[in-house]
């Protein structure tokens, strides 16, 4: 195990070139003699690493370095339900192959294919730069929701992926353990504890089970820009699970710039302008009720759980950062932005009362 191990989560970052060639010797997949790869993660979850052999170029995704939560960055996760979803009405990428052995390259890791097309950044330099193109991306991203929780999971080899009965109720003592996990390595979050007890006093009963993504946003789709805009694939996920379908929708609107947003909220939870064309939330509830059937009656919680999910691993990149274990210098702004997505939260609960 060479040097590369002892390297932090980063754009630095590389792999194990040597351990990566004897994997693609032993499963056959092709002449890795000129093996070589390039770090080309945007985010800051699992790592993406471009590996190039025999004039093609292949993704490889493994997770990010230093302790993890329990199931954070479950590569293998996502190599499952990716092989799953391979011949559905779901665009994702084509995967090769995946490994849960650490032997290889220091960690769990998977290649699939590498996709060319646009994600729209909050950088304003996309092709959604119409009113009529950005109204075609947010009716794009209701519909591919929907197309998604169409799939039947028990026919494309996902029963038993996840625990439908329960869900919500579980996720909720799972986020409330990873606060709990992680606030003794950082600082108090007092508003938290109440977004926290208004959730358990709040719990809906589900819908019936979907396969759920887990990360479901915008900057996770990438787009064919060609008239109209067309989703190519959808990337991430690694949270993905079976349970409650509007937890998706939940946290897509969490992200969603929306011109009735507090001044206070934008630039914390996204930087993208609620720009004209863009439908506001209300408007994307709607057409995901009129295509799906589902009364929205109790959004506001899982709008106000999408937060509070997002606060408490923006929480956990703020540790691993205090601790030494990542250089990304987006983390030191997690200690102003994790309060001001704990109020955001909470102006959500407040406003369900009203």
């Amino acid at each position: 195990m060479g040097s590369a191990y002892q390297e932090k989560t980063g754009p630095n970052a590389s792999i194990d070139i040597e351990g990566l060639r004897r994997f693609i010797r032993e499963r056959k997949l092709g002449d890795a003699a000129d093996l070589r790869s390039e770090n080309i993660s945007f985010g800051h979850s699992n790592e993406v690493h471009l590996v190039h052999f025999e004039g093609k170029s292949w993704v490889l995704r493994r997770p990010p370095r230093g302790p993890l939560l329990p199931t954070a960055h479950d590569v293998m996760r996502e190599y499952r339900v990716l092989s799953a979803l391979q011949d559905t009405a779901v665009p994702v990428p084509r995967v090769y192959a995946g490994c849960d052995d650490p032997g290889y390259i220091g960690a769990p890791f998977y290649l699939m294919e590498y996709m060319r097309g646009e994600v729209i950044r909050a950088d304003g330099n996309s092709f959604a730069n119409t009113p009529e193109r950005r109204k075609a991306v947010s009716e794009g991203m209701i519909d591919l929701l929907v197309t998604l929780q169409k799939v039947d999971w028990r026919a494309v080899g996902l029963d038993g992926f996840g625990r439908p009965d329960g869900y919500l109720e579980r996720q909720l003592r799972r986020w409330v353990d990873q606060l709990a996990r992680t606030v003794p390595h950082t600082r108090p979050l007092p508003v938290m504890d109440k977004v926290r007890d208004w959730l358990k006093a709040h719990l809906p009963e589900s819908p019936a089970a979907t396969i759920v993504h887990g990360d479901f946003k915008l900057d996770n789709v990438m787009w064919s820009p060609a008239e109209p805009p067309r989703v190519i694939a959808v990337f991430d996920w690694e949270m993905s699970t079976i349970g409650d379908p509007l937890a998706d929708l939940g946290w897509m609107l969490s992200y969603w710039p929306d011109p009735g947003d507090d001044p206070s909220r934008r630039g914390v939870v996204t930087n993208l302008a609620p720009e004209p064309g863009y439908l506001t939330r209300r408007e994307m509830l709607a057409r995901y009720e009129a295509n799906t059937g589902r009364r929205m009656t109790d959004f506001a919680f899982y709008h106000a759980f999408a937060l509070f999910k997002l606060a408490i691993i923006m929480e956990g990149s703020y540790a691993r950062f205090l601790h030494g274990q990542t250089d990304d210098p987006l983390f030191v702004h997690m200690k102003q932005r994790v309060p001001a997505l704990a109020e955001a939260a909470w102006a959500v609960c407040e406003s369900a009362a009203h």
